[in-house]
Parts: C-alpha cells; sequence; structure tokens
C-alpha cells in the first residue's frame, strides 16, 4: 500500500515538473494571432522591428488560430466583428491568451456611445492583460507582453480556464449582443 502511495505521489511529481517545464517553454514562445481592428495595430510593427525586437522575447507572428497562443485585439470591435472574433478565440487551441490594446478595447474608446461597437471585451472572452492608451505607445505594447509573461509564470494568466467555468455567463452576453453566435457564410454553413 506504501509502494502505492509513492508511486502515485513520484507520478505527480513527474507530471508537476513536466507542466512547469511546458510553462517555460510556452512563455518563452508566444506566437500571436493579430486581430487588427483599430488603429492601435499601428503600434505592432515598430514593436516588431529591430529597436523593440519582438523575436528576442520568443513572439512572432501566426497566420491562424490553430496555430496562435496569444490573441491580439488591436482596437475597437463592431458587431460584425465580434462575431469573427469569438469564432476565431474559441478556435485557438489550449492554453490560450487575449491581449487588448487601447482604450477601445477597454471601454469602447471614442466609439463608446456607439450602437454598433461594444464598450467591454471582457464582457464577451476572458482578456488576460490590457494595454491602456489611445493608441498605446510601444514601449506600453512591450511591457503589457512583459506583463503577459510574468502571469504565465505565475499562473494568473488563467482567462481560458475561465472561459470554461464561466462559459454561460459568456455566452449570455454574446447572445445579448449578437442574438446568435453562429457565423453565417459560404465557409461556415
Amino acid at each position: 500500500m506504501n509502494s502505492t502511495r509513492f508511486t502515485e505521489r513520484n507520478k505527480e511529481e513527474i507530471d508537476r515538473k513536466w507542466w512547469e517545464i511546458g510553462d517555460y517553454f510556452r512563455r518563452n514562445s508566444l506566437w500571436m494571432l493579430m486581430y487588427c481592428t483599430g488603429c492601435c495595430a499601428i503600434e505592432l510593427p515598430p514593436a516588431m522591428t529591430s529597436v523593440y525586437d519582438m523575436e528576442r522575447l520568443g513572439m512572432g507572428p501566426m497566420a491562424t488560430p490553430r496555430q496562435a497562443d496569444v490573441l491580439l485585439v488591436t482596437g475597437y470591435l463592431s458587431l460584425k466583428t465580434l462575431r469573427r472574433l469569438i469564432y476565431t478565440y474559441e478556435q485557438m487551441s489550449e492554453p490560450k491568451y487575449v491581449v487588448g490594446f487601447g482604450s477601445c478595447t477597454i471601454n469602447g474608446g471614442i466609439y463608446h456611445d456607439s450602437h454598433a461597437v461594444i464598450n467591454r471585451l471582457d464582457q464577451y472572452i476572458p482578456v488576460d492583460v490590457y494595454v491602456a492608451g489611445c493608441m498605446p505607445n510601444t514601449e506600453s505594447v512591450m511591457n503589457g507582453f512583459v506583463d503577459l509573461m510574468d502571469l504565465m509564470k505565475s499562473k494568473k494568466a488563467d482567462g481560458w480556464k475561465r472561459y470554461h467555468t464561466n462559459y454561460e455567463w459568456y455566452r449570455e452576453n454574446q447572445i445579448a449582443a449578437l442574438g446568435e453566435v453562429k457565423v453565417h457564410d459560404e465557409f461556415h454553413e
């Protein structure tokens, strides 16, 4: 009986160590899907060039949601775009993280009173890090990514877990804004 308990304890310890190794590599190779919906996207090219060089932090752009770890939402979201964003977020593999750029993702920004723009992104999908500003400068963008890596290291970047736990709440907000979340076009029918 003691050998069984010892074996279970060893297995848990080995699993924990492998998870920690995976976490190390995961936070040092962030693959980003850039969902460029507004003017904050203009801050991404300077962050990728030689002055700031995002690649030295192991960060690079990806072409599809299934390859990406981080979803960057860079500006305001119309209701039409929100449906596609939710669809994109749900295609990403776990663990996945969301970074919201600019005041538009936080409170609607200059479009806060528009009937066609959402005011708070975190009502529809979980946001792990916000980069404040209208437009945030490149240093703020880089600091946002460093904050995300710190949250990953301390295991506090858990938006994807919150999405599962509070799925009904997120789905209610999505349906209240969109009517239905399903995408209707020639690719999704």
